[in-house]
């Protein structure tokens, strides 16, 4: 490369990440072209990931990007997809699979090294198709380690909500919902819910239950539920995160593993965890942990993407990955490190009933759809109206059984989505 082409290339990437938050990394030799990788992670993350990436001697250049479902829409589309995309979508990754854009990953790692809900089981296809490259935990609730929770449901003026994303508004009222019926129904009705079996659909009196319960506590404090609708889940740019941003006024935060990397170095070492259940309304006890994952598949079946994908999903990958930057893997062989919290959260990842998160499992469209309800619940409860949730979940049912009919038995999406043990 020379001189001249490099100087382009950095300002290209320049412009890019001044444009939308997107991270453009290289790492390449001259002789071979780089395997092509598409991603969530943005900012520090992005560049541990990198870091990882560069041990392994395998030219690539990362791209980093809230936009990832259109801009991996987009590149499909013109015919110049990515050889590898990481993305927590499993219901995306299934479409695509079943659109025959997906490359098996069958022969790349060791697959009992992942355990159920992770291991695609159940599935029409003898093929995998995609393998959690990080793992996160959810069904917690993340507190001061000065300010300890009582062990009752909280008042809605305790709970830090934010509803805001730059990529997809909407998914932290899902997460209630979904934990809501988790913890009350337990993991058969959720997974038969999820999956559309057994006869729960969206306007099965568990989901709506559920739902109304969410409802319930949002009406109790409508300016809370219009502050959180305004809100960010990361906080303000710049800021401490919710939790320990003195203006938000709260003291708890339902969020996954991930929140810490919103909160300074200082102030995560003073965050602590504790279960969900008995702090959500009506205090149920704790029948299983919500899960979510990033996922790796491959859109192209060159040689150097399947052997650096096969390099991250190996028990010594996910490890470094682990130590780099400090995040949680699905890999059963890879062991945990720090302090208590991060023993608590590999502890759940790996024990006890597990499911995965129910929007990343869903159609996009429906998943979108999902996430458009719960925004609009908040809303009319900030506005004093009634949130309509019967309405709401008739075109949930309606939108639901359209896709599963267009889809048909579907050959990729996966069969299960709870674990038992």
């Amino acid at each position: 490369m020379t001189r001249r082409l490099r100087i382009l290339v950095f300002f290209v990437a320049m412009v890019l990440i001044a444009a939308g938050g997107l991270v453009v990394a290289w790492a390449r030799h001259d002789d071979e072209e780089p395997v092509s990788i598409l991603g969530t992670w943005t900012g520090e993350q992005a560049t541990q990931f990198t870091t990882l990436l560069r041990g392994f001697g395998i030219p690539f250049r990362y791209q980093g990007t809230a936009a990832q479902r259109e801009v991996l829409l987009s590149k499909v589309q013109s015919g110049e997809p990515p050889d590898l995309v990481i993305m927590p979508g499993l219901g995306e990754l299934a479409e695509y699979a079943d659109q025959h854009r997906l490359y098996p990953l069958n022969g790349l790692y060791d697959p009992q090294e992942y355990g159920a809900p992770w291991k695609p089981t159940g599935t029409a296809s003898e093929h995998v198709y995609w393998v959690p490259v990080k793992a996160d935990l959810k069904s917690v609730v993340w507190y001061r380690q000065d300010d300890p929770p009582a062990d009752s449901p909280a008042p809605m003026g305790s709970w830090c909500v934010g509803m805001g994303d730059d990529g997809a508004s909407g998914w932290p009222g899902t997460d209630w919902i979904e934990d809501l019926l988790l913890q009350r129904s337990g993991p058969a009705v959720y997974q038969d819910w999820v999956l559309g079996r057994d006869g729960v659909t969206w306007t099965s009196t568990p989901v709506r239950a559920a739902w109304e319960a969410w409802a319930g506590l949002l009406r109790k404090d409508r300016a809370a539920a219009r502050h959180a609708l305004l809100t960010d889940h990361r906080g303000a740019p710049g800021g401490r995160g919710l939790l320990f941003d003195a203006w938000h006024g709260c003291s708890l935060e339902h969020q996954g593993s991930f929140a810490r990397s919103f909160y300074d170095a200082a102030d995560a070492k003073r965050a602590r965890l504790t279960d969900s259940a008995p702090l959500l309304p009506g205090g149920p006890a704790v029948r299983a942990h919500e899960v979510s994952g990033d996922f790796a598949a491959l859109f192209s079946d060159r040689p150097q993407a399947r052997a650096l994908l096969g390099r991250l999903a190996s028990r010594a990958g996910q490890q470094e990955w682990a130590q780099v930057a400090d995040v949680f893997s699905a890999n059963r062989r890879v062991a945990p490190r720090g302090g208590t919290v991060e023993h608590e959260i590999a502890e759940r990842l790996r024990t006890g009933p597990r499911c995965l998160d129910a929007s990343d499992v869903m159609a996009p469209a429906v998943r979108d759809a999902f996430y458009e309800a719960a925004l609009g619940t908040i809303a009319r409860v900030a506005e004093g109206r009634d949130p309509g949730i019967a309405a709401l979940l008739r075109d949930l049912r309606r939108l639901q059984d359209a896709q599963s009919a267009q889809a048909g038995d579907g050959r990729a999406a996966p069969g299960t989505v709870c674990s038992t043990r």
